[in-house]
């Protein structure tokens, strides 16, 4: 069945290009997407208060759906202003300090083991578990904030999120769409990821270092830990040792309870936030003593502080683009076509019917599938669609089902989770402490050049 594009979607398209053209143009891109949220909800609704309602309204939805995130990242920045302000931090990086000598050993070294850890319990967790140790080592290393990043950012939510190897839950969306077995999406996804993850990194990695050179980007140590205080002797050097060693034991344990009880998502993120609050709460005690009650809600407030500071420039445009998914119903109304599946699978569908099929056109066309269904910015409302349309294409050329349904659930992670879209990249770009726009910014080249090579390579595998 063809499907069927009003002028709402053709407004969101026009808006799109409007919001990567401004961002290209380093511009802020909070007036456009007011507009964009303004004119969705007057074409849709007819009604002027509606439509200037749906503005607030799509702030409280975004806010709403962004909280777990404030919230995680808010907690372990407290966190890490009191390890800082007590000198514990000082002695937890020591040991990472001997391996990690220079800015090459730092990318290579934190991507690597954040893609480890991402296999097993997803990004989100991952970034909080690992950002407040290694990002000092890193700056100390002459690696810039936004080189970390990099790394944490391209190597858990594109390389590790986009596979999913160890979880599952991408290759399972995907392979039931397409009926076909999750291993097959798994086997037929392994070089596919493995081209874009060596072709995306190397190419990151490459351009870091030739803008450190011009100096374009500069090795100047401003990560937030090392920004927001300096240490003081609040506690003894044995206190110091014993909680650089309780600290990450804390973790290992939360680690060790997320493979037990097989918790992932939110209830991996919400564990480690837990965990960090009780840190918090201890040092603030044992640090501050009588003084511990009223300067643990001194950190607590310092880290809601940052939180909110980092994430408003980023509701405007989360709102705008949840608009593309489940939230239009929620905050503008059921005023789509009754096929609808929402603005960005409608167009990722209508792309699919509109091409004819070759094996090149139909790996080109999932890639494109896949990148605009991630727009939404959570990279897995549109891998269902993607596995959904390679079914058909695989049918049509007669075989290349499963290389298909990979690369359209590689190309919809890589855009919408984690790597291209501002908002879902903010785990990594908080605890750095650098913009996510500008994060989503240095991404763009190498995500778009390893795009290009891993959908050529598909297209000799199917």
């Amino acid at each position: 069945m063809e499907m069927e594009l009003t002028a709402l979607h053709w407004i969101y398209v026009v808006f799109i290009a409007l919001i990567i053209g401004f961002m290209v143009k380093r511009r802020d891109t909070t007036l456009i997407c007011i507009i964009g949220i303004f004119l969705l909800a007057l074409v849709a609704t007819g009604s002027l208060a509606s439509s200037i309602s749906g503005i607030f309204n799509s702030f409280i939805f975004a806010i709403t759906e962004l909280m777990s995130t404030i919230l995680i990242i808010s907690i372990i920045v407290a966190m890490s202003t009191v390890l800082t302000k007590s000198g514990i931090n000082d002695v937890m990086i020591a040991p990472f300090a001997k391996f990690i000598k220079n800015p090459t050993l730092a990318f290579w070294v934190i991507g690597i083991v954040m893609m480890m850890i991402s296999w097993f319990f997803w990004p989100s967790p991952a970034v909080a578990l690992l950002g407040a140790v290694l990002l000092p080592v890193a700056l100390r290393a002459g690696l810039p904030a936004l080189g970390v990043a990099m790394a944490m950012n391209l190597f858990g939510h594109g390389i590790a999120l986009s596979g999913d190897f160890i979880i599952q839950a991408a290759p399972k969306l995907t392979g039931d769409a397409a009926s076909i077995p999750v291993g097959d999406v798994i086997a037929a996804s392994i070089p596919l990821v493995i081209t874009m993850g060596v072709v995306t990194t190397l190419s990151a990695f490459i351009l870091l270092k030739r803008d450190m050179k011009l100096g374009r980007i500069k090795a100047d140590n401003e990560g937030f830990v090392q920004d927001q205080t300096i240490s003081e002797n609040l506690l003894t050097l044995g206190q110091k040792k014993f909680f650089a060693i309780f600290i990450p034991i804390a973790f290992l344990l939360d680690v060790v309870a997320l493979s037990i009880l097989k918790l992932q998502g939110g209830d991996a993120t919400a564990l480690v936030g837990g965990t960090a609050v009780f840190i918090l709460l201890i040092l603030s005690l044992v640090a501050h003593k009588q003084q511990g009650l009223e300067k643990s809600t001194a950190y607590l407030i310092q880290g809601f502080q940052f939180g909110f500071k980092v994430f408003g420039p980023v509701i405007p445009i989360a709102a705008f683009f949840y608009l593309g998914d489940s939230g239009f119903n929620q905050i503008i109304g059921d005023y789509l076509p009754k096929t609808s599946l929402g603005i960005v699978n409608d167009l990722g569908a209508a792309l699919a019917a509109s091409v004819p099929l070759t094996k090149e056109i139909a790996a080109v066309t999932l890639t494109g599938i896949g990148a605009i269904t991630g727009l939404d910015g959570s990279g897995f409302s549109g891998i269902s669609l993607a596995g959904s349309v390679a079914k058909l294409f695989g049918t049509a050329i007669g075989g290349g089902t499963a290389t298909l349904t990979a690369l359209g659930q590689i190309t919809a992670i890589w855009v919408g989770g984690g790597t291209l879209i501002p908002w879902a990249l903010i785990p990594a770009a908080a605890i750095c402490n650098v913009s996510p726009f500008e994060l989503a910014r240095r991404n763009l080249l190498p995500v778009t050049i390893g795009l290009a090579v891993t959908t050529i390579v598909a297209m000799f595998l199917i």
